[in-house]
């Protein structure tokens, strides 16, 4: 036998053998990569999923969410009235029935009336859902808060007669002009139908709260106060 014919197709088997084990690894390692593409394209799509955002349309599903949503906004203050007065008072000091003295205190002051509603007084009861309408009732507007602007008010004059015979009572006529005014304002407010512009304010404030939350149709109801004073 031809030892050098033999060495010579010896190494082109191992050339041939080794070509295809390096071919063989080439296609594996091609393989191994698109795999791991493939697991980390999988991985990427998940977690893309996971923080994948998409906002549907609200749904009105608990009328009891709506109800403290809307008690949330606690007292809801839709209109102010606000009046200045001048006041005048006054005391008298006697001795048995003559007068001997008299003070008088004329006081400049400023009040102010706020109206609208206590919302914690809806219920799940005034919510109702005609298909895909919202509607509510509201309860009847008050007066929620009168005073005396302090800051805006003062004592003009204060005057106790001759020889200051009238009696020293200051912070008492000053008190009573305050309660003269705020019943005034009130009055005043009252007749300016404060309530019925509380009713219509609200209408509206709470149509916008709800349209806010997602609700696009809104009906609001309201009650009519039976008593201003």
């Amino acid at each position: 036998m031809n030892t050098s014919k033999l060495f010579i197709f010896n190494s082109r088997i191992f050339k041939n053998t080794a070509l295809i084990t390096s071919g063989s690894l080439t296609l594996i390692i091609i393989f191994g990569v698109l795999g791991v593409g493939r697991i980390v394209n999988n991985i990427v799509h998940g977690i893309t999923e996971i923080f994948h955002q998409e906002i549907t349309p609200p749904q009105i599903n608990n009328p009891h969410l709506i109800v403290k949503q809307i008690q949330g906004v606690s007292e809801l203050t839709t209109t102010k009235f606000i009046m200045d007065a001048i006041v005048p008072t006054s005391s008298s000091r006697k001795l048995g029935n003559m007068v001997i003295g008299e003070t008088n205190l004329l006081y400049v002051a400023r009040g102010e009336v706020k109206a609208g509603l206590d919302l914690s007084k809806i219920t799940a009861d005034d919510i109702e859902i005609k298909g895909d309408k919202l509607q509510i009732r509201l309860p009847a507007p008050e007066i929620l808060d009168e005073k005396i602007d302090v800051n805006q008010s003062q004592v003009y004059d204060y005057d106790r007669g001759f020889l200051n015979l009238g009696p020293d009572v200051a912070s008492e006529l000053q008190t009573q002009a305050q309660r003269q005014t705020l019943a005034k304002i009130k009055e005043t407010a009252c007749q300016q139908k404060i309530l019925d512009q509380a009713n219509e304010k609200a209408v509206i404030l709470i149509s916008q709260l709800m349209q806010t939350a997602g609700y696009e149709k809104v009906e609001v109801l309201t009650t009519e106060s039976q008593n201003c004073l």
